[in-house]
């Protein structure tokens, strides 16, 4: 048991830096993981100058606090445990022990609502979560803080929140634990035969702006709007009294309402919505440029982990809301990447599945989410050391939440297990396959359009139950129509008898996919076109140009 934890939602909204005694962020706790085979950081605050000792499997070091009470030291390479074990930090009489730690491997879970998604509403959730035995699995789901400058640490309640304190995955804890983490998890655990633990700071409705540092965002012009929308929310908080003034606002408007509403009632008619609360609040704490950057990511930054899994852009393809997104989304990487001194950290991202239900074909050749999965896909091809996973095929009805996390999960776990720890199939030496088809040219010829796809992601190309769906063919006219197609060998044909000169093909092309193109695993082709055509996403203004925001 943790014998020394604060209530730090106090001293959450001071400068941490100054508490005069011995503490760990609050990313430490009893049941945590810690990450195998690299040096692993530990810090804290202490008195001034104090001297604190860190003491954990058989390895014991010394640090000593600067003048502001801030210390770090760095443990040497631990292997795999899945002992319980004790970590113990002393600075002069006081101590602090952490109970039942395990060392394997470490991932951070980010993004919006999808990542957020927990097991117990998940699809299979009435037989998993009953049924789920693995306390070696582990995560810590943080509590959503957004500010506008960077925190040292996140607050935590009390050691029994579920937020902010880790938990084992078990019938009693594993309800809240992320689905998509958890299939990932589970997958990598049984085939490395570690510990994992996931670092789950996911928060619903969030756009990838949300994720990357204030000064990069300041970079870019597409951004501008956003922090100005920002700053003029401030201005109006800090010019109408903060706090004290919102609460006489509310008050106010509350009372506005009460009289409306027994009016509304004496009539018979509609009775008015009642003020929201929440509108009454800062803004400081609310969705923001950089706020989940510096309220989630920098108190954890200093971890020691294995890599980052990011499931979002669902927000990103609202109205003009791509338009930041070339720029955006490839910054999470870039960002997080130098906030964790790693730059080479694996990053998973996840592609988003479709979430509206078809309407026309113009709407769908339009739709921003087409728009948002290609630019993922352009951002996965410029950066190593990261992997794009295919999700349309997980929608059966046009929810924005697809219930099947399963196969988001365990895809994720093969790009892990091929790229990031080189793991091979049983008796055999090749990679493990974790891409579907990736379109790599075409070629017209006698009013067909021939399609290649990436060396091996072709392997056992096939169509599902022999059925082609998901392929459009356009003229010169630009003019779209459902198109028929045919395997032959490792190629694509497609074809549609009315269009005798065809000049592009688009492949799950639509606000929601739906296509049968897959390999041997049975793994989705990627979302493709062979066209740069313009788009002109639905609800917004200008222009969508691959050619520019590609370069």
């Amino acid at each position: 048991m943790r014998t020394i934890r604060f209530l730090v939602l106090i001293l959450f909204a001071c400068n941490l830096s100054a508490v005069e005694t011995l503490r760990l962020p609050n990313i430490f706790g009893d049941r945590m993981v810690l990450q195998r085979d690299k040096p692993v950081r530990v810090w804290g605050w202490a008195k001034p100058n104090a001297e604190v000792t860190v003491a954990f499997a058989e390895q014991s070091k010394t640090a000593k606090a600067n003048g502001e009470g801030q210390w770090t030291l760095q443990l040497d390479k631990l292997t795999t445990s899945f002992k319980g074990r004790e970590l113990a930090v002393s600075s002069g009489a006081e101590k602090i022990t952490l109970t039942n730690l395990l060392v394997g491997e470490v991932w951070v879970c980010g993004g919006q609502s999808n990542m957020e998604w927990s097991l117990r509403a998940s699809r299979d959730s009435d037989l998993e979560v009953a049924s789920v035995d693995a306390p070696h699995i582990r995560f810590i789901r943080l509590p959503h803080v957004a500010w506008p400058d960077p925190k040292e640490d996140f607050p935590v309640a009390n050691e029994i929140s579920s937020e902010g304190n880790w938990r084992q995955a078990i019938p009693e804890q594993v309800e809240n634990c992320t689905a998509v983490g958890y299939y990932f998890a589970q997958r990598i655990s049984r085939r490395l035969k570690v510990p994992v633990g996931l670092i789950d700071v996911s928060w619903g409705g969030t756009m990838a702006q949300h994720w990357v540092l204030k000064d990069t965002l300041k970079k870019f012009p597409e951004m501008q709007p956003y922090l100005e929308q920002f700053d003029t929310a401030m201005k109006a908080w800090r010019d109408g009294g903060e706090k004290e003034g919102a609460d006489k606002r509310y008050a106010a408007d509350l009372k506005a309402w009460e009289k409306a509403r027994a009016e509304a009632k004496a009539k018979g008619a509609r009775e008015p919505r009642r003020p929201n609360q929440n509108n009454y609040t800062t803004p400081a704490n609310k969705r923001q440029p950089g706020g989940m950057m510096n309220g989630m990511i920098l108190p954890i930054s200093k971890m020691t982990i294995a890599g980052a899994l990011f499931y979002q852009g669902e927000n990103n393809s609202f109205g003009t809301s791509w338009k930041p997104f070339h720029r955006t989304f490839p910054a999470v990487i870039t960002d997080w990447r130098r906030v964790f001194g790693d730059e080479d950290l694996p990053m998973g991202l996840i592609q988003i599945a479709g979430w509206s239900t078809r309407r026309s074909m113009t709407y769908d050749m339009n739709h921003h989410t087409n728009v948002i999965r290609e630019i993922q896909h352009l951002t996965w091809a410029r950066f190593k050391n990261t992997g794009l996973i295919v999700t349309y095929d997980t929608n059966s009805n046009g929810s924005i939440h697809p219930g099947h996390k399963r196969p988001v999960g365990e895809r994720l776990a093969r790009w892990a297990l091929a790229e990031v720890y080189k793991a091979t199939p049983h008796k055999s030496n090749k990679a493990i396959d974790w891409r579907g088809p990736i379109y790599a040219s075409h070629e017209i010829k006698d009013g067909k359009v021939y399609i290649s796809f990436e060396g091996e992601t072709a392997r056992g190309l096939r169509l599902n139950k022999d059925v082609a769906a998901g392929f459009y063919i356009a003229g010169k006219d630009r003019e779209f129509k459902h198109a028929h197609a045919r395997i032959q060998g490792s190629q694509l044909v497609v074809w549609h008898d009315e269009i005798k000169e065809p000049a592009a093909v688009r492949y799950a092309w639509s606000n929601l996919p739906h296509g049968t193109l897959m390999n041997f695993r049975e793994l989705p082709a990627y979302p493709f076109r062979t066209d740069t055509w313009p788009l002109t996403p639905h609800q917004s203004t200008g222009a969508y140009e691959v050619k520019k925001i590609s370069k």
